[in-house]
C-alpha cells in the first residue's frame, strides 16, 4: 500500500470532504481517503497499481482545480 497527499486549496466543508472522499474512494484499488480541511490536504491510501494521474482526476471530478500532488507521506 502507498500513501500519498495533495494539497487541494479548495476545500473548505464537510460537503468538500463527502465530495472528494466519494469521487476518490471510487477508484478501484484507493482503500482510504482522509481530507484534513485545516490544512487543505487530501491522504489517499492505495495500492501500487493506482496512476496518480486517476487520483487527480478523481479530486477535479470532485469540483477542485487546483490539486497539487505531494508525493508519498511518510
Amino acid at each position: 500500500m502507498v500513501t500519498e497527499q495533495f494539497r487541494v486549496p479548495g476545500v473548505s466543508c464537510p460537503h468538500c470532504v463527502h465530495a472528494v472522499q466519494k469521487e476518490v474512494g471510487a477508484l478501484a484499488g484507493v482503500s482510504q481517503v482522509e481530507v484534513d480541511l485545516t490544512n487543505k490536504i487530501v491522504t489517499v491510501v492505495h495500492d501500487d497499481d493506482v496512476d496518480i494521474t486517476e487520483i487527480v482526476m478523481a479530486i477535479k471530478e470532485a469540483g477542485y482545480d487546483d490539486v497539487t500532488p505531494l508525493g508519498i507521506a511518510c
